[in-house]
């Protein structure tokens, strides 16, 4: 990869907004790039992969700057020490005094790494981390969430079949296949831009994670059901359940967020359902919810969390999270998944799901819920995916992540309601 000076100046100039941690990485790069138009979708690319590179190896970064790792300098040895760039590639960009330090920090010895450098996480997280899984396995898990994260399709039912699908793709030279586990996933090889591809635009496919479509698999949305997907935020999701349900039925998508419900609209007409029904609350408890009490059938509850599984596409949240925030999002979990259960008829299966790896997220959230609602009972995950044609061991608890699935973490379980 090429670097000129000027983008590494520009890559320098977000990477300083984005060290502040005060917006979403992406969003910090979103901005940039509408107010430097001129640039084109290939140096976007080396600005955003560089920036990303930083994010996700700060710590080792940081350990081999040594004093006074500045976001420059970390910036410069990325490119060297992840992108593999050599010092003379970069030697027109770079001023006299950041080529003699550099040179002096290539002859240094390698500086020792702790765990939570060797993991890139920050010491709160690297602690949890190791209590969770132990060193292995945590370390194992940390570099699979720090590597970048595959391209992944959802095939639209109502539209195309997934092998007619791969085939379109691999004519217009999109080297593509059969996700492993999701029937309507096609995994890419790489990342083209798919905003303007026909196929995208008749809504034949949406970009989603292969672990997220496995999510409305364990719900197992039926023909004719009223469901509702209680947090369906931007709607990837609730696009997949009303795929499953062929369009019929009554399909709810609740979020507190408008502005997230409005980005669903014209995803929904693209994909040709009719069955979906939007509506902003205000919490979980809003009195609109009041009028579906007892007559759902089945509710997704995808939970607001960490997104600690989602640090291969995220990298930033590791370092914008904190225990506190953790602590918080714990007790609204359990609050969201209690209000959610109030809408299932008698027999309704609801499923309970985050993007997290953290216990006290998941598991804990499920048995305190379990504890004080007797009438619901777990149903086995790996069961349900089985029926489907899902081969995925998994128990009653379904764990997915990188370094095992090739997919994001996910955590979910399913529980019927049966009083």
């Amino acid at each position: 990869m090429q670097i000129t000076k000027n983008r590494l100046d520009e890559a320098t100039e977000v990477l300083a907004e984005v060290l502040r941690f005060e917006y979403p990485a992406d969003a910090v790069l979103s901005s940039f790039f509408r107010e430097h138009k001129s640039l084109g979708h290939r140096d976007r690319g080396v600005i955003a992969e560089t920036v990303f590179a930083v994010l996700r190896n700060r710590r080792r970064l940081e350990a081999w700057c040594g004093d006074r790792a500045t976001g420059r300098r970390m910036l410069l040895a990325a490119l060297i020490r992840v992108q593999g760039i050599s010092s003379r590639q970069l030697d027109a960009s770079i001023s006299a005094t950041e080529k003699q330090w550099l040179a002096e920090r290539q002859a240094a010895p390698s500086p020792e790494l702790s765990f939570a450098d060797q993991a890139d996480l920050p010491d709160w997280l690297a602690e949890r981390f190791l209590a969770v899984f132990g060193e292995a396995d945590a370390l194992r898990l940390a570099q699979a969430l720090n590597r970048s994260a595959p391209l992944d399709l959802r095939v639209n039912p109502l539209k195309a079949k997934r092998d007619d699908v791969i085939e379109a793709l691999r004519a217009d030279s999109i080297a593509c296949e059969a996700g492993q586990y999701s029937p309507l996933a096609i995994r890419l090889a790489e990342k083209p831009s798919l905003a303007k591809h026909p196929l995208f635009l008749d809504g034949s496919f949406e970009v989603q994670d292969e672990g997220s479509q496995l999510l409305g698999y364990l719900l197992a949305p039926k023909r004719g059901e009223m469901v509702a997907d209680f947090c369906a935020g931007a709607g990837g999701k609730t696009l997949l359940l009303g795929g499953l349900m062929r369009s019929t039925g009554r399909l709810y998508a609740f979020d507190t967020a408008e502005r997230r419900l409005a980005r669903l609209k014209p995803r929904v007409a693209r994909s040709g359902l009719s069955n979906v029904h939007t509506s902003a609350i205000a919490h979980e408890n809003d009195a609109r919810l009041k009028r579906l009490a007892g007559k759902i059938d089945r509710v997704l509850v995808d939970a607001p969390c960490s997104g600690l599984g989602t640090l291969r596409r995220n990298p930033d949240l590791k370092w914008r999270q904190t225990p506190e925030g953790v602590a918080e999002l714990t007790a609204k979990q359990l609050s969201i998944l209690s209000a959610a259960a109030k809408l299932l008829k008698k027999g309704g299966r609801l499923v309970y799901a985050t993007c997290s790896v953290l216990p006290e997220e998941n598991d804990a959230i499920v048995d305190a819920f379990l504890a004080s609602h007797p009438e619901f009972t777990l149903l086995p995950a790996q069961g349900i995916l089985h029926a489907q044609g899902i081969e995925l061991t998994c128990g009653d608890r379904l764990r997915l992540d990188p370094a095992a699935h090739g997919t994001d973490g996910f955590f979910a379980v399913a529980m019927e309601r049966n009083g």
